[in-house]
């Protein structure tokens, strides 16, 4: 099978797989993310189909909903890159990003590294931050049944892995918890570039928040 075939093949997998999914982690997150990778690549030394694989799979069995368990998305790509004949050299690194990618608190020490992973982390990072990350913070937000800002509620910002897991506050203290601080957890030259300017927009928009808010304008 040529790599076209591989990625085609892949993505008609993942289309199927997140048909109903949340909408802020449903096909069309996954194909921002992969939008983003190759603009990533293009400046970036790297294994193009592993990337490419990395961001099409990267979400493929997101933990959030499916109770915590960290295992389903690793072995759901396993299982389908195997299926591929994909090489297993191939197949571990793409699994190795799987498990590698999230935020997890910010506090989560990554036990792989690559120039692959570091791609495809930033690409999925660039789809949390700026318009829209915004719009999937609320959509999300809305999906938990969670308070949109309460005043009395103050954001924390050094969770442990499980507090972050647990943590049910109003959305607009993730913008503190996690939106706001990826800025400077990206690795790329590209994805930093890309990062401050969604970053900016953020903070006119939390500025914009505050004044509504307060009737101030």
């Amino acid at each position: 099978m040529n790599n076209s075939d591989l990625i085609n093949k892949t993505i008609i997998f993942v289309k199927d797989k997140l048909n109903d999914a949340e909408g802020g982690h449903d096909w069309f997150h996954i194909e921002r993310v992969y939008k983003n990778a190759l603009l990533i690549a293009k400046n970036t030394p790297c294994d193009s189909t592993v990337v490419k694989l990395g961001a099409l799979l990267h979400d493929i069995a997101d933990s959030k909903f499916h109770n915590g368990d960290e295992t389903i998305g690793p072995k759901t790509a396993r299982l389908f890159l195997e299926s591929e004949h994909v090489s297993e050299e191939i197949i571990a690194h793409v699994v190795k990003i799987i498990e590698n990618i999230s935020y997890k608190g910010g506090n989560f020490e990554k036990k792989f590294t690559s120039t692959e992973l570091d791609i495809v982390q930033d690409a999925d990072r660039l789809d949390a931050i700026g318009a829209i990350g915004v719009a999937r913070a609320f959509h999300y937000g809305g999906y938990k049944d969670r308070t949109i800002y309460d005043p009395s509620i103050a954001p924390i910002t050094n969770m442990t892995k499980e507090e972050y897991k647990k943590n049910n506050a109003p959305t607009i203290n993730h913008f503190y918890e996690k939106l706001l601080l990826l800025k400077d957890k990206m690795n790329t030259e590209t994805g930093k570039q890309i990062a401050d300017e969604r970053h900016r927009f953020m903070e006119t928009f939390l500025s914009q928040f505050y004044a509504e808010w307060e009737g101030v304008k």
